[in-house]
């Protein structure tokens, strides 16, 4: 039998979200419990198959998560940079072949790669197994291979 609450969490959150984007009232408090148990129930029927994530993997995310927030912060400086001094380096789009398949693998590397000042997803084509990113400066850089080897290897190491 399906639980009442599928995504507890996600069902709290609605509420507090609803309280505090309404005045708190009795009434309210239900209104947007209601919300909360039909948004939770709508999320359940519509949840994709969950990620397969490596246990004896879960170490690679600390380093990944490190590396991740150093080109953040890399990219955020040239950027500033570029835009100071007004320089202007050639931009344009890379084609990057990748192994990753999963939604949940491909939703992580898009989210760094978007986070990453840039450089942009632009669109993934699933047959080839090529992603498409924008890239701010094209510098003679080997994106493709930049881009495998920090991001997608300890993705492919994380997620089964």
């Amino acid at each position: 039998m399906k639980r009442l609450l599928p995504h507890p969490v996600l069902s709290l959150a609605l509420v507090l979200m609803w309280l505090l984007l309404t005045r708190f009232s009795l009434g309210q408090l239900l209104l947007g419990g209601a919300v909360a148990l039909v948004a939770g129930r709508a999320l359940a029927t519509i949840e994709p198959e969950g990620p397969r994530i490596r246990l004896g993997a879960l170490w690679r995310v600390v380093p990944l998560t490190a590396v991740v927030f150093a080109d953040i912060l890399k990219s955020n400086l040239l950027v500033a940079r570029r835009i100071l001094r007004g320089a202007r380096a050639p931009s344009g789009f890379v084609r990057v072949p990748l192994r990753l398949r999963g939604p949940m693998p491909l939703a992580v590397l898009a989210l760094i790669l978007t986070a990453t000042p840039g450089s942009a997803w632009m669109s993934w084509d699933e047959e080839k197994g090529e992603l498409l990113v924008h890239v701010l400066e094209l510098d003679g850089t080997d994106w493709p291979a930049l881009i495998r080897d920090r991001y997608e290897a300890p993705l492919l190491e994380i997620f089964a």
